[in-house]
């Protein structure tokens, strides 16, 4: 399997911000379950984009490294999984 298409890319853009949900879930809620994290990030409303904003900076690493491997499709398809999880931030921040 290669490695430097989009659709690699753009599903390790997709799933790691959701590992990185989890890494924010253990470091502010882990004394509550996860349910009452849910809850109180729909009840508090910058929490929720703080929050997502947050789990969006494990992207980072594997951008870094698909750059230096010079896998640019790979970086292509993190950069839009990206660009769409900011755009879901922008709409909870200002819209919801």
């Amino acid at each position: 399997m290669r490695i430097n298409v989009p659709i690699v890319g753009f599903l390790i853009g997709l799933f790691l911000p959701l590992l990185g949900l989890m890494l924010m879930y253990l470091w502010w809620g882990h004394h509550e379950g996860i349910l009452m994290f849910v809850k109180s990030l729909t009840y508090q409303k910058g929490l929720a984009s703080k929050v997502c904003t947050m789990s969006l900076l494990v992207n980072v690493p594997p951008f870094v490294y698909f750059n230096m491997k010079r896998l640019d499709y790979a970086m292509r398809g993190i950069v839009i999984a990206t660009m769409l999880y900011a755009l879901f931030v922008v709409m909870l921040k200002f819209v919801w």
